[in-house]
């Protein structure tokens, strides 16, 4: 196979500005549906007030594209400490001498003005590694759609009428229900991670080879109605199947199923943004906890993948021996082959996107949603931080949990098959969703 040319100057600045152009639509969308006194509010103290996201979003732009690319002067070096995530905790927010909702918008239109002329003037070819192929333009683009992604969890837990709309996701494939249930993964080595991906961040670098023995993986992503035998079946209420921490989650919280889900009558309804609706059973479970994945697995004799499984699975080519982009090839994503981007406020049920399926014929592995993986968020060998300490080293460790593949909430320019996610095992909040696995020789 011939590689592709690599892209000149001004493919990468079209790249570039594609890229942060698109993030500012969403980021429009997201704080333009509702009035300023609802992007003051604090809506959950889990997650930020909408302004503060939408400011944050700029001081970041600023900080990176403006300062450190362009090599200019602050322009509102005042707040920098305001909206240093790492300086106060999202319940403490509210009570900052934060910029007001127009204040907030006229400082994020001021930097992107700038940023544009900054990229310009920025080589992009042979440049130093912030600049090289447009690395810090596009960190930048991926920090905004992960903020984006942010407001629409707010957006979910925010209480009122619905303010999103979206078109309905694609129905599952004709060949859903004939689909086996497992697919076997051949033991042996594959490669994990990227060394070649220019925008990549640091935690999915370097590319190393992984040996990984032969194991089986669901098809799909576990759906409403798969999670709704083991509720019903009083997964809530059986200690054995958690992890001490999770049952005294279950126990503190009177957890009984997903959040946002509710019993009315002998029907199980969901609240999603801002609709009440009856639990559509072919759908992706979502809203669940890393406790609450692992707990299911358990009760259905099962176990979450771990993170090298999950991402064989998802890029290995037996045929040729490399690991893909995607799960279908490299080819960027599209509508067609992953629920990528907010074009639809909702997972597609399982099944969907066939052209989507891995090398084996595993389904949405791309975007839909987060998917827990049973690994600690950890480095790979011969990692190194960069730009910042702050984006991955500082979560290392066996606090949190890894999370692959993208939500239907996720933009494509922060969505690969090397993408690591990670948060507390306690979070319910967020787009999360998972598959099973067990090991071969259990067959």
């Amino acid at each position: 196979m011939t590689a592709a040319p690599a892209p000149d100057g001004a493919e990468l600045r079209e790249r570039a500005a594609g890229a942060l152009l698109a993030a500012r639509a969403r980021t429009r969308v997201l704080t333009s549906c509702v009035d300023d006194g609802e992007l003051h509010a604090q809506h959950s103290p889990l997650m930020s007030p909408l302004v503060w996201d939408l400011a944050h979003i700029g001081n970041q732009e600023e900080l990176w594209l403006l300062r450190a690319v362009g090599g200019q002067q602050p322009l509102r070096p005042e707040i920098d400490a305001l909206y240093d995530a790492f300086r106060h905790a999202r319940a403490d927010r509210p009570a900052l001498p934060l910029l007001t909702a127009p204040q907030a918008r006229t400082y994020v239109a001021d930097v992107r003005e700038r940023v544009l002329d900054v990229l310009e003037r920025t080589p992009l070819e042979g440049a130093g590694p912030l600049a090289q192929e447009g690395f810090a333009f596009g960190m930048i683009a991926q920090h905004e759609q992960q903020h984006d992604e942010t407001m629409l969890i707010t957006h979910q837990l925010r209480r009122g009428p619905a303010v999103l709309t979206a078109a309905e996701p694609p129905p599952a494939g004709p060949d859903a229900a004939a689909l086996p249930a497992e697919v076997l993964v051949p033991g042996g080595p594959f490669t994990m991670g990227t060394s070649t991906e220019p925008w990549a961040l640091d935690n999915e670098r370097p590319a190393h080879p992984r040996l990984v023995p032969a194991f089986l993986i669901d098809t799909l992503p576990v759906s409403n109605a798969a999670y709704l035998r083991f509720v019903e079946d009083g997964g809530y209420r059986e200690r054995r199947w958690w992890h001490p921490a999770g049952w005294e989650q279950v126990r503190r919280e009177e957890l009984a199923a997903p959040l946002f889900w509710r019993r009315e009558g002998g029907t199980w309804v969901r609240r999603r943004f801002g609709v009440t609706e009856e639990v559509p059973p072919g759908e992706p479970v979502l809203h669940v906890s890393w406790y609450e994945a692992a707990a299911y697995a358990a009760w259905a004799g099962r176990r979450l993948p771990t993170e090298a499984e999950w991402e064989k699975a998802a890029r290995h080519d037996a045929a040729s021996g490399r690991s893909r982009r995607y799960p279908w090839g490299d080819a960027d994503p599209t509508p067609q082959l992953a629920n990528l981007g907010q074009r639809h406020l909702r997972p597609a049920p399982v099944g969907a996107y066939p052209r989507g399926a891995s090398p084996l014929g595993v389904r949405q592995l791309i975007g839909d949603v987060w998917e827990w993986t049973a690994s600690d968020f950890l480095p790979y060998p011969g990692f190194r931080a960069f730009p910042y300490r702050e984006y991955s080293e500082v979560f290392f460790g066996g606090r949190y949990k890894v999370l692959r593949g993208g939500s239907f909430a996720v933009d494509p320019v922060a969505c690969r098959g090397t993408f690591r996610n990670w948060d507390l095992p306690e979070r319910r909040q967020i787009f999360s969703g998972f598959r099973t696995a067990r090991d071969a020789d259990s067959a």
